[in-house]
């Protein structure tokens, strides 16, 4: 009979180890997700490690126990929740649903209560126990069958205390735990204890009187004199203290250990999760479900030619690929599909016929498909310039819901119910076993998604115009997706002697750093092994460590960050680490992202973010360090593609702040705008009132800190982190900010009522974000989608601005003839190439039409500049 393995996990406690052992991290739906992220790898952990039979998350069930019933003042002094922590408790309680492992919390109770009554039924009972927590104060609980895990300061370092483990340790026995926190006390948890009694001379008492009662009942044997006085005065706050570390194992808890069997999660609900957060790497490690199987048969033709007749003037095209990389993969061939007919076109086939050729490039035609910029951009690939795409399912569906996630076809069509057509996993497989199937098998699947677009066209179409979206899409999304594609499919030419020549200087700038390194460090080490170097910084220097993991000292960026000014060899390897991830991601790897043609080909995303933003992936070129020098010159490799041609780069300048003023009708802020005011000095003036020539270079940092923080919903916690305050420094310059400007504070109540009313945001195109949280009757749901409903629209307007400028630009240069060609978007930045003659032309136009693009009630303004190189336009 296999014995019972009960796992007991602290939710509370192990998820604020997990929000503050990792930087803040956010997907792109903007919703932070590092406590998550953690809590989710520890999960994994202890599920592998363990093989609990049963398992229970327990939940603290608020603020009051009945510990202040004793002590009023019990926790009182433990801040207040970062916000970008509780809006993450949701998502924790979800993912633990997903893994099918139960959650319990109890009125009046702690965590601490429901584990340590659960915990004594299960050592009663036989069960080994393991108990697993951030809180030292369940070490109590430890016993022949019960071992307590502690978490320290990483994620990994955990500390496994045994009753001979805490023998060793303090040199006392488990239950002894709470006697000495009844003389130290525990700030932690505002338990008082006996004033000038510390560790030390706690355990000292208890191995010589084995208790607090005892202890008092000794008191003449205690000749120290200050310390028995402050024993003699404390007695009462002593021996409430040793009740408040006390855990409840007697919690009145309606829930047994049979209830917490454990079988496993709902792999479907895990994906669903994982996807939903955007946890890319996790996903690559479990196996997605299958999709159901397609229900309706169809009859497709494979065609061996086409002719005029098989042609109609509206169509659906899908173009189809094994692999999402469309610049590049592998055409298997093409399926067409209309209420009458179902047609696969092979790749040979559809390449050599000039009736297919003629009716793709017939702008009259009309085409309906499931990505038209991977069309174009393919298709582009055979020599056709594909056009008259009047229906794109993919950016139709993003539109209609930007907070939905789908990967492929399949999944777009399950959000609308229709289930006939399989996920491209299951067609061709996943990672190494990926692979190409029959081509009957091919011929289907492709027939299956342009039925789909077909079939789902209209009531996607309906959708958009019962929501004003329909122009968003017709006239922004849609058009912008072919410009996209031209992009994409022209490149940016890269030079790779440059790079290669970056690549030689960071080398040799890393040999002296290495050398820098060992000379301040007194001997040779791997300054790339944290084992290595762990030793050296915290043993051999002997500086403080402040997190350790299983393997040692953790030497994580953060923590570097925190020790700079204890010794100068952390800076040294600080610059070692940033020129190094230059050397090989940028260098090296863009180096490997040069295509035949010399250039390179990046593609971009345009439908995944919440705001509306353009993401750019294989490779990212919206990402390129700017901040060191060293990542400033990786620029310098971007040129035109023509002898005596220039990039021309034009950003605009401060879009986003530019949109709250507008959306705000703060006059403060407008009247800053129409002055051509430096805005961060400005709101340093009125935020700290001072006048222009007192506005130290800190004031002006921490001015614009806010500014910016503002457009993106930036907390107390988040500014302070920012900035190197104090939470509450932070929490009174946000306040002082808003009364400073109290449109942007105005706005901020406007929006969120507005969104509770309505239940989502808009932009001023009309981008709609939903936001079913923001009523919701949970206080973290409905925190982060209000501060969701005051940055989206900003965001939003911004990524809506620039699309339009694209759109317009793209428009302008075709009607002046020019031979200009626009090369990147990088955020609020447009990089064009362009013959040395048109510079002039494009010094006038580029800002009239980018300037132009939205008309604001404050000016919108670009900063332009050329040069041989990317690095040039700086």
């Amino acid at each position: 009979m296999t014995t019972k393995k009960i796992v007991l996990l602290d939710g509370n406690s192990l998820a604020y180890r997990a929000f503050f052992a990792l930087p803040l991290l956010t997907n792109d739906n903007g919703i932070h997700t590092n406590a998550v992220y953690g809590f989710t790898m520890m999960l994994q952990n202890i599920l592998e490690d363990e093989k609990p039979t049963h398992m229970l998350v327990a939940w603290d069930a608020g603020k009051t126990t009945f510990r202040h019933t004793t002590y009023g003042e019990y926790k009182g002094g433990r801040q207040k929740t970062p916000p970008e922590l509780s809006e993450q408790f949701p998502y924790l309680r979800k993912l633990l649903e997903a893994y099918n492992i139960p959650q319990y919390e109890l009125d009046q109770y702690e965590a601490d209560d429901i584990i340590g009554t659960l915990s004594k039924v299960g050592d009663a009972d036989g069960a080994e126990v393991v108990v697993i927590s951030g809180d030292k104060d369940l070490t109590q609980l430890a016993s022949d069958r019960t071992t307590v895990f502690i978490t320290r300061k990483g994620m990994t370092d955990i500390e496994k205390y045994t009753p001979e483990h805490v023998m060793e340790k303090y040199g006392i026995e488990p239950h002894q735990i709470i006697d000495m926190k009844g003389l130290m006390g525990d700030a932690s948890d505002n338990i008082p204890g006996v004033p000038g009694v510390g560790e030390k001379t706690a355990l000292k008492l208890l191995k010589e009187y084995g208790s607090v009662e005892n202890v008092y009942k000794s008191l003449d044997a205690i000749t120290a004199k200050k310390l028995n006085q402050n024993l003699t005065e404390n007695e009462a706050q002593a021996f409430m203290s040793k009740e408040l570390a006390t855990i409840e194992v007697n919690a009145p808890i309606t829930i047994a250990v049979n209830d917490l069997t454990y079988a496993g999660p709902d792999m479907d609900k895990v994906v669903g999760i994982y996807q939903e957060l955007k946890f890319k790497t996790l996903l690559e490690k479990i196996a997605p479900q299958a999709a159901e199987e397609p229900q309706e048969a169809i009859d497709i033709v494979v065609a061996s030619e086409l002719t005029d007749a098989d042609l109609a003037e509206e169509m659906a095209v899908h173009i189809e690929m094994m692999d999402e990389t469309y610049l590049t993969a592998d055409i298997l061939g093409i399926s067409l599909a209309t209420d009458k007919q179902v047609i696969f076109v092979p790749h040979t086939v559809a390449k050599e016929s000039p009736a297919f050729k003629k009716w793709l490039e017939d702008a009259s035609n009309k085409k309906y498909t499931s990505d038209s910029k991977a069309a174009i951009a393919s298709l582009a690939r055979m020599g056709i310039t594909a056009d008259g795409f009047a229906f794109d399912f993919l950016l139709a569906t993003y539109i209609v819901n930007p907070s939905a996630t789908f990967t492929d076809v399949a999944s777009i069509t399950r959000a609308f119910d229709y289930t006939d057509v399989q996920s491209d996993e299951v067609i061709y497989g996943k990672g190494a076993k990926k692979a190409v199937p029959a081509d009957e098998v091919i011929a289907e699947h492709a027939g299956r998604k342009a039925l789909a677009v077909w079939k789902l066209r209209s009531v996607i179409e309906q959708k958009l115009q019962d929501n004003d979206l329909y122009d968003l899409y017709h006239e922004i999304e849609l058009p912008l997706a072919k410009i996209l594609s031209k992009m994409e499919t022209t490149g940016v030419k890269t030079d790779l002697r440059v790079l290669q020549e970056i690549g030689v200087h960071l080398s040799a700038k890393l040999a002296e750093l290495e050398a820098a390194i060992y000379e301040a460090a007194g001997e040779t080490f791997n300054i790339n092994s944290p084992k290595q170097l762990g030793v050296i910084l915290f043993e051999k220097i002997g500086l403080t460590p402040i997190k350790k993991t299983k393997t040692g000292y953790s030497t994580a960026a953060d923590v570097l960050e925190k020790l700079e000014k204890e010794h100068e060899v952390i800076g040294l390897i600080l610059t070692y680490r940033q020129l190094g991830k230059l050397n090989s991601t940028y260098i090296e790897g863009l180096s490997k992202e040069i295509h035949e043609d010399g250039k390179i080909h990046t593609t971009y995303q345009q439908a995944l973010t919440t705001t509306g933003r353009l993401s750019s992936i294989h490779p990212n070129l919206q990402n390129i360090p700017v901040r060191l020098e060293e990542g400033r010159k990786i620029r310098a490799a971007f040129v035109p593609s023509e002898p005596g041609w220039y990039l021309f780069a034009a950003d605009y300048s401060q879009i986003e702040l530019r949109v709250l003023a507008h959306m705000s009708q703060d006059e403060k802020l407008m009247e800053a705008f129409r002055e051509g005011a430096d805005i961060h000095t400005k709101t340093a003036m009125d935020v700290f009132g001072v006048e222009q020539d007192a506005v130290t270079s800190d004031m002006r940092r921490a001015a614009k800190a806010v500014n910016f923080g503002i457009v993106y919903g930036i907390s107390d916690y988040g500014l302070s982190q920012n900035l190197d305050i104090t939470r509450k420094e932070a929490a009174k310059f946000i306040d002082t900010y808003l009364n400073s400007f109290p449109g942007v504070k105005q706005y901020m109540d406007d929006i969120v009522a507005d969104a509770k009313l309505k239940g989502y945001v808009t932009t001023l195109l009309n981008r709609r974000r939903y936001l079913p949280e923001i009523t919701s009757s949970n206080f973290n749901l409905r925190s982060f989608a209000e501060r969701t409903a005051m940055n989206t629209p900003i965001q939003g307007s911004a990524a809506d601005i620039i699309k339009k400028a694209m759109i317009d630009m793209a428009a302008r240069l075709e009607a002046e003839g020019m031979q200009t060609r626009m090369l990147l978007q990088v955020h609020d930045e447009l990089i064009f190439e362009a013959p040395e003659e048109e510079i002039e032309k494009l010094k006038e136009i580029v800002p009239e039409v980018m300037e132009s693009a939205l008309t604001l009630d404050v000016p919108l303004k670009v900063d332009w500049a050329f040069g041989l190189s990317w690095y040039d336009t700086k």
